[in-house]
């Protein structure tokens, strides 16, 4: 009998193969349970109901970088996606450029929403507009009453109220919000509100110029886990983490696969092929140092914008010698 843990995450072909037991973590036996993201978190966050957890990088950097902090990363990413199309404005409002939100009432789901961090720190660093030149606002995306799961730090300067009676999607649209930042499009753009259009509606271009220039590919979520399963049974990290790579790898060669593709769409696997032409062999990459501008990056977004508690380095967020070489 395998040493137990309980995992849970959301449903993604890349973990697919772990998931169904088609791909083994040597020596341990998983129970893994299938839930939406954003009840993972908070369950996770606030109660740690379970051994592995996906989690929304922001909110793993604000509790990973405690001083009594109880949980580690895996250098396994569950979700990856640029984000300059999470930029959403009100039409009336005459905001054609990041400047332009200089001044402006900017809402955000909660201010530890990887997304937003992404783009704030892009708005800081490469917008040329500073966190305390906006006036932000916190408030659930289509549903009142969302609220900040970790504590924060404020930057001094920045100005950030709640609303929890209110949406993001209604504010953008009424215009009491110039602008929002929303992982996903509000239900007032989905419905074609004449008021509520992208900042950035040639997003893909500019993502790709900027992974071009920077070779940074956010990180939306990553894998937690509890800091006592190391401590019980120290070689599980790496188990679990040899695992999800298999997974990942049967993954993309279904992907890149016409004959075998899970997904009933045409020339997937010919996109597919471009983005490997694009991003490398392998354009979804695990591990630290494949990934070391991105994670860099983020650790100092996240410090910058009052999440994590100290500056980081990757090595501090992982199991030490997670990535030890095991070729011969």
């Amino acid at each position: 009998m395998g040493f137990p843990l309980t995992i849970a995450t959301t449903d993604y072909d890349h973990f697919r193969d772990f998931r169904l037991g088609l791909v083994r973590a040597e020596g341990i036996d998983v129970t893994w349970l299938t839930l939406g993201h954003h009840e993972i978190f908070s369950r996770f966050t606030f109660n740690r109901e379970w051994d592995v957890s996906e989690l929304s990088f922001a909110k793993f950097m604000a509790q990973v970088t405690r001083a009594d902090a109880d949980i580690i990363g895996l250098p396994v990413y569950a979700s990856r996606l640029f984000r300059f199309s999470s930029f959403y404005v009100n039409a009336k409002k005459g905001i054609k450029t990041a400047k332009d939100l200089r001044g402006k009432r900017v809402g955000v789901p909660e201010w530890a929403h990887t997304a937003a961090v992404w783009m704030r720190g892009w708005l800081m660093h490469e917008g040329g507009v500073s966190l305390a030149d906006i006036e932000w606002v916190q408030a659930g995306t289509n549903e009142a009453g969302r609220s900040e799961k970790v504590e924060l730090n404020l930057p001094k300067g920045v100005q950030l109220s709640s609303a929890p009676d209110k949406t993001l999607s209604q504010m953008i649209a009424s215009g009491e919000l110039d602008a929002v930042i929303i992982a996903r499009p509000p239900d007032s753009f989905r419905q074609n509100h004449q008021d509520v259009a992208r900042l950035f509606p040639d997003f893909e271009t500019m993502e790709r110029r900027y992974y071009a220039d920077t070779r940074v590919f956010p990180i939306m979520h990553i894998i937690a886990m509890r800091k006592s399963v190391l401590d019980a049974a120290p070689w599980t990290a790496r188990n679990l983490y040899n695992a999800f790579v298999e997974s990942k790898r049967r993954s993309l060669e279904r992907l890149l696969d016409p004959a075998v593709s899970r997904y009933p769409l045409p020339w997937l696997p010919n996109y597919a092929r471009r983005m490997q032409q694009e991003f490398g062999e392998d354009p979804f990459p695990y591990g630290i140092d494949a990934n070391r501008p991105t994670l860099d990056l983020f650790m100092r977004y996240t410090h910058e914008q009052g999440i994590a508690h100290k500056l980081v380095m990757p090595e501090d967020i992982f199991p030490r010698g997670i990535m030890a070489s095991v070729k011969v």
